[in-house]
């Protein structure tokens, strides 16, 4: 079994989930009491949040890459961002360790070409659904077309995930504002929806949703343990 490298604290909220999910995984694959190897870094989501505010990515990018050269030198094999919206420095990281950084879009990507789906909503931070990496890498790799939340439905996702889920903080009224958004996407043509923020998993599933929503967050966690476990 491969060493998985997490690089987490993005919230920390969503690393504890990644390490469920990934140990749930590998138990039910292999039986018994096996679970994942794995190393994490947890980095203070503050300094990145503030950064983010501040459009200081490469402050951002930093922090990430001395997490990254932290995780290799501790033995690990591929690394996880644990967090969408830092995708956005991806390539940097990438470029700073010699071992494979498993972008979180393409899992999430290759399941719905395998769906046969042609066009999708996205919800995320407004980084995420404006920044590029994620959209552009779905348009220019996988042919899709992908629909952006419009006005109220696009800040209520971001305050959503940086005023209450990043802190934790689930409630109904929320989920409602989220289903909402999840509707208008599906009233302009999406096929399918994208919960583009590994936060967004811990408020809403497939019961809220007349379209198939991917998450990204499980999605991620599935294609890590194929690769930690691949021979």
């Amino acid at each position: 079994m491969k060493n998985i490298g997490i690089i987490g604290g993005l919230s920390w909220h969503t690393s504890a989930v990644y390490y469920r999910l990934l140990n749930e995984s590998v138990q039910e694959r292999l039986g018994g009491v096996s679970s994942a190897k794995c190393l994490l870094a947890s980095l203070d989501f503050a300094e990145i949040e503030r950064d983010q505010r501040a459009d200081q990515w490469d402050r951002v990018a930093a922090l990430l890459c001395d997490a990254a050269r932290g995780l290799e030198r501790a033995g690990a094999d591929f690394l996880l961002i644990a967090c969408n919206t830092v995708h956005i420095v991806a390539d940097q990281v990438q470029a700073t360790v010699s071992i494979p950084l498993l972008h979180i879009v393409d899992p999430t990507a290759r399941q719905i070409v395998a769906r046969e789906l042609h066009t999708v909503g996205l919800l995320g931070s407004r980084w995420t659904v404006h920044g590029g990496y994620f959209v552009d890498r779905l348009c220019r790799q996988y042919g899709l077309e992908v629909l952006l939340p419009e006005g109220p439905d696009e800040e209520n996702v971001h305050d959503v995930i940086y005023r209450e889920l990043t802190r934790g903080i689930v409630s109904e009224s929320v989920r409602a504002r989220l289903r909402t958004g999840i509707a208008h996407l599906a009233e302009r043509g999406a096929e399918g929806v994208i919960l583009g923020c590994t936060e967004l998993m811990l408020l809403v599933n497939a019961e809220d949703s007349a379209v198939p929503l991917f998450d990204t967050t499980r999605l991620h966690v599935e294609a890590a343990v194929n690769l930690a476990l691949a021979q």
